[in-house]
């Protein structure tokens, strides 16, 4: 089986188109790691500045809230504009934002145009994973799909955590507090510009779909009724999707508990497990990030195999379940070295769950909604999120530690694995499709 899976990688790795895409996305994503790193620190681990349970949560709704709630028109540009002209305006754009943000950061100022220009930042950096992600059956045949979205969100991950990494070294080297921050900060403009020129000069204005292009209305008032018709559409052609709508319905519980749990290791890192060492802590953190780039990649080892042997639904529900176990087994005790297998299975789960959900939007929605349905997706992966952390912060305590809240937590993914399964299982004997991802959608070898 591993013979079978490094031939099909390598078959994979061999399509110039895929590569060249693959090298867009790890620029982009490693810059933001850098820059969201230096954000993070400015904002949750600067000595001067405290960070209860509701401020963080708060920060996390003013920076996710409003995209997720435009989100899905800006998937109707992604099926209206040549994704690759999207891909290098976003990078340009987002490389010019950071700039101001950077001397907010040096200001100490964390005023309404500090969140604006974050949130500019952070919206940008979604459309463009949407549009990469609509465009990746552009570059790849269907038979790759599995094995191209596990390697491209791996490989983007990884990136991103590198990029963290980075962010984490650099501290080092610059003074702590807000310049020390901007400096960091004042990195990513470069790696947004060699993203934006990568895109630029390999791929035609047309060669990444889509296929075919909506006709644009003149003024804003006709483009603005074109969006909300285009979206219309693309919430009806997501419920004939049924497999790929219960999937991301599946996806989004995962990310309200992945909320919770997100709050709950902030706060214990920052205020119980660091003492009086502050700065300290984002050192701490090296090891938890660590533990999440391993996750992800062994999720992107195991998920093509697993889902070619049992059905996309029924891993799907399998790594539900196992974080449903791993909580109270490993998270009651509160113990920073337990904690760390935590992050390890959640984000093995949290990542196989992502790689089946996007191969079952782009094997079953076609081209020309592709980009809507990515954007609702997004929308609702980062609306949970914000939610589950808001509805966190109301109960959990300054240090993080609530053996209720985990319990609840737990309790929570055992309930989705559940429902997940009755749901999807239904819809796959109803489709005649007893693996609920295509045959055809799964990697083969090719010799």
């Amino acid at each position: 089986m591993a013979v079978r899976r490094t031939h099909h990688l390598r078959a994979l790795l061999a399509v110039p188109a895929f590569r060249r895409l693959l090298a867009v996305r790890l620029g982009g994503q490693f810059t933001d790691g850098v820059f969201q790193a230096a954000l993070a620190g400015s904002v949750l681990f600067n000595p001067d500045r405290q960070a209860t349970p509701t401020a963080i949560a708060l920060g996390a709704a003013v920076l996710v809230l409003p995209y997720s709630l435009v989100g899905p028109f800006a998937g109707v540009l992604l099926d209206r504009w040549s994704r690759r002209t999207v891909t290098v305006v976003t990078n340009l754009a987002r490389a010019g934002v950071v700039l101001p943000l950077a001397a907010l950061i040096f200001l100490g100022s964390e005023g309404p145009l500090f969140f604006v220009a974050t949130l500019v930042v952070i919206g940008l950096g979604r459309l463009l994973l949407s549009g990469l992600s609509a465009a990746t059956p552009h570059v790849v045949s269907d038979q790759r799909l599995v094995t191209a979205n596990a390697v491209g969100g791996t490989a983007g991950s990884v990136a991103y955590s590198l990029g963290l990494g980075c962010a984490l070294l650099l501290q080092t080297v610059f003074p702590a507090g807000d310049a020390g921050y901007a400096a960091i900060a004042l990195f990513a403009p470069v790696g947004y510009l060699i993203s934006a020129v990568l895109a630029r000069f390999s791929f035609a204005r047309d060669e990444l779909g889509p296929d075919e292009a909506l006709p644009h209305r003149p003024g804003l008032a006709g483009e603005a009724v074109a969006v909300v018709r285009g979206m219309a559409d693309g919430v009806r052609h997501l419920g004939r999707a049924r497999g790929a709508a219960y999937a991301m319905a599946a996806q989004a519980g995962f990310r309200v508990l992945f909320g919770v749990l997100a709050l709950a290791m902030l706060l214990l890192y920052r205020n119980r497990f660091a003492g009086d060492n502050l700065g300290g802590v984002p050192a701490q953190l090296s090891l938890v990030f660590a533990a999440g780039a391993a996750g992800v990649l062994l999720a992107a080892a195991v998920t093509p195999a697993v889902a070619r042997r049992v059905g996309g639904w029924r891993w799907v529900v399998g790594l539900l379940a196992a974080v449903a176990v791993a909580l109270p087994v490993f998270g009651l005790p509160f113990d920073p070295l337990l904690l760390i297998v935590v992050v390890l299975v959640v984000n093995v789960a949290g990542h196989g769950v992502k790689i089946v959900v996007d191969t079952m939007v782009q094997h079953e929605c076609a081209d020309a909604f592709r980009g809507r349905v990515f954007a609702v997706n997004d929308t609702a992966f980062n609306l949970a999120y914000v939610l589950g952390m808001v509805a966190a912060s109301r109960f959990i305590p300054d240090d993080g530690r609530s053996p209720v809240l985990l319990g609840v937590a737990a309790a929570g993914y055992g309930c989705l694995a559940v429902g997940y399964a009755v749901a999807a299982g239904r819809w796959a004997r109803k489709a005649g499709d007893d693996i609920a991802l295509p045959v055809g959608a799964m990697p083969v070898v090719e010799r």
